[in-house]
This record gives structure tokens, C-alpha cells and sequence, in this order.
């Protein structure tokens, strides 16, 4: 099973970046994509079933703004759209598809970069999505939550960890609460599960040279419950080709669907 999350910063611009001529090369069973930025009437029937696949979107309701979405070559069991909670749902953060045992959820936490007001709406995400962390690390399913989480959990996911200490995304409250999640709740960073060598980012700022010189942070993430992170095999970043300021996350796992 290969799956691969992508925050595409607009998948309209992904598109005409050749994203979808990549896809379909990759033999994946799900691609988790972030940060849409379109509404359902945006999305081309191309953009909504590239070739073998199913989407599934939850849109924000500001035109232009955040979104989430699965592709799937398998029929999901159930598709969930957001998480009941009315302020977080408007801005179309979290989706989630049951195959058998198995819940792949695209989730994308918001960023608190561009002031007070939106770290604020940061914190009240961590704080209300924590408890359904608790809820499907103990519901005895193979849970794997893909996407953009806007943290940099440790000194070596994030070049100038020490320029960044009171910056939005390396914060000591962001950082503990992180460490919460994998700690308390046993849930699994298989990422880094698997390969512990620094300099291993999934985004640049487009300022400067920070694309040329490496200087980046790790924030996307597939977190799994245990069992289904031990079915981890293999990762890797893929940087070949540019679709976002992200790149796509692929890990394959040795689980049977």
C-alpha cells in the first residue's frame, strides 16, 4: 500500500504545474492533498477523477482558502466531512475515508504565521482536535492522518530551529502539544520512524533561496496508529518536480487491502 500526502497551495495551480501527469505514474492507493484553495464548482472532472481515481474534497467556504481531499483507487466504506465543530469545518480541514479496518484521514492544521488572530484559531484547533486524536488512537482501528500540521516537532525538522524558537510552527506550545500526540496517545510519526537523518524537509518558503539552499521545514506528516506504522517500509520526499511550495510525502506500507 503506497499513500501520499501533498499540501498543493491550490490544487488549480498543482494542475497547471503538472501534477496530475505525475499521479497516475505513482502507483499509489491514496493521495491526501491540503490546502485546495477552489470550491467544488472549481474542480475540473480532470482535477476530480484523474486516471483510476475517486475524489473526495471537503472545501472551505471562503472562496480561494484552505480545503482538503483524498484520492482513492479503492471504493471507501464511509467518507466524513469535517469534524462537527462549526468553526473549524468552515474552513474544510478535515476529511476522512474508512476502507475495511483501515481510516485514512486528510487533515490540515491552520497556520498562525500571519498574526495573533490566526495562532489563536491554531491553538483552538490543537485544543478541540486532540480529543478526537484520543478517540481514534483508542478505537481499535489502523488510523492514519496525512497532511500538513503546520509544526516542526524537533530541532532537526526545521533548518534555523534556533532563528524559529518564537516563531509559528516551532512554538513550545506547539511542540508539546505534538509530543502529547505521540507520546500520550502512542500515536506514530512514521516518517521519522523510518529514517532519522537530518535536512529531510517538505517545504520552503518562496522567499530568498530557500528552495536552492535547503533551508526548509519539516510539517507534513502521515501519523499512524502502531500496528500500521510497523507495516512501514519505505519513505521518501519527492523533490524531482515541484507542483507546491510542498513536496509530496510517500510512504508504502506492508498492509493488505
Amino acid at each position: 500500500m503506497r499513500i501520499i500526502t501533498l499540501n498543493v497551495n491550490g490544487l488549480r495551480s498543482a494542475s497547471s504545474k503538472g501534477f496530475f501527469d505525475w499521479l497516475p505514474q505513482q502507483d499509489a492507493d491514496f493521495i491526501c492533498v491540503q490546502e485546495l484553495k477552489a470550491q467544488p464548482e472549481n474542480l475540473t472532472e480532470a482535477m476530480r477523477t484523474p486516471a483510476g481515481y475517486s475524489g473526495y474534497f471537503h472545501c472551505a467556504e471562503r472562496k480561494g482558502y484552505s480545503g482538503v481531499g483524498i484520492y482513492t483507487r479503492h471504493a471507501p466504506d464511509r467518507v466524513v466531512e469535517g469534524t462537527g465543530i462549526p468553526e473549524i469545518d468552515a474552513e474544510g480541514r478535515f476529511l476522512r475515508a474508512d476502507f475495511g479496518d483501515l481510516s485514512v484521514i486528510s487533515v490540515y492544521l491552520p497556520s498562525g504565521s500571519s498574526g495573533e488572530h490566526r495562532q489563536a484559531a491554531k491553538f483552538f484547533f490543537m485544543a478541540h482536535f486532540y480529543p478526537m486524536l484520543q478517540s481514534l488512537a483508542a478505537s481499535g482501528r489502523d488510523v492514519l492522518l496525512c497532511g500538513d500540521w503546520n509544526i516542526a516537532h524537533q530541532e532537526i525538522d526545521l533548518k534555523n530551529w534556533r532563528a524559529n524558537q518564537k516563531n509559528s510552527g516551532f512554538l513550545p506550545e506547539e511542540r508539546r502539544w505534538l509530543s502529547t500526540v505521540f507520546e500520550e496517545l502512542k500515536l506514530v510519526d512514521v516518517f521519522r520512524k523510518i529514517n532519522p537523518h537530518p535536512e529531510q524537509y517538505t517545504w520552503w518558503s518562496n522567499r530568498g533561496q530557500a528552495w536552492a539552499k535547503n533551508v526548509g521545514w519539516r510539517i507534513d506528516y502521515q501519523i499512524a496508529t502502531p500496528g500500521l506504522a510497523e507495516a512501514a517500509t519505505d519513505t521518501s520526499i519527492y523533490k524531482s518536480e515541484r507542483f507546491s511550495d510542498h513536496a509530496p510525502l510517500v510512504i508504502d506500507y506492508n498492509y493488505p487491502l
